[in-house]
């Protein structure tokens, strides 16, 4: 094993402690850096044990730090800066973020077996077969008892997404089928927006909407709030 291979899975390694795990799941997730009381009271947890578990992240290379003064006060009396936490830029040669590569070639292969036994056009089948797996997802995770684009993110979160309210919109940080849909671009995006597009009406009917809206920093799926 190489050095940087050895490196890379001390990293893995320490993503193994579930509170570990929750607050590097919880950093990642929010649009900007976060601090530590934001990171413990996000994953339930008290400051000190956070500030242990956030340390070791950033030991291990999955997280960076930077410093600012929360309070927006400066000068004598402001207090010293807060230690804010978010993703490193360092690549990994191990999944993170989540890749559903093992789902994706399920799926597919469903799909051109399917097509080789009906003789129907096997891109149909793809949709189909992502439809169905979305359509599961949202049955499965639903919460009819919160906001329908907050219980689609919970369920789109779960599928490795990354999901982020916008007002009304949800954005999606990461693409599950990423390495797939930098091969395939059309044919994933479409898969993406049907897997998608499943679980929002499962989870909100006529109320929710996914889109195709490709950027290069995100999946192409946008999820919105019917009006």
């Amino acid at each position: 094993m190489g050095a940087q291979t050895s490196s890379d899975a001390e990293s893995i390694g320490a993503l193994a402690d579930p509170v570990r795990l929750a607050l590097y799941r919880f950093v990642v997730a929010q649009p900007a850096a976060v601090s530590r009381d934001q990171a413990a009271e996000g994953v339930g947890v008290p400051r000190h044990r956070a500030r242990f578990h956030l340390e070791r992240l950033v030991s291990d290379g999955l997280l960076s730090t930077s410093h600012a003064r929360l309070t927006g006060r400066t000068g004598p009396g402001a207090g010293r800066p807060a230690t804010l936490y978010r993703r490193a830029a360092r690549e990994l040669s191990f999944s993170l973020p989540d890749r559903s590569y093992e789902l994706a070639g399920r799926l597919l292969s469903d799909a051109v077996a399917e097509s080789a036994q009906t003789g129907g056009p096997v891109l149909d089948a793809v949709e189909r077969a992502f439809t169905a797996h979305g359509a599961a997802a949202g049955r499965a995770g639903a919460d009819r008892d919160v906001d329908p684009l907050d219980a689609t993110a919970e369920v789109l979160a779960a599928q490795g997404y990354e999901p982020r309210r916008d007002g009304n919109e949800v954005h999606l940080h990461n693409c599950p089928f990423h390495a797939l849909a930098q091969a395939q671009t059309a044919l994933i995006c479409r898969a993406n927006l049907c897997l998608v597009g499943a679980v929002a009406d499962e989870v909100g009917g006529d109320r929710m909407r996914a889109r195709l809206e490709p950027r290069p920093d995100r999946c192409c799926v946008v999820v919105e709030h019917g009006r």
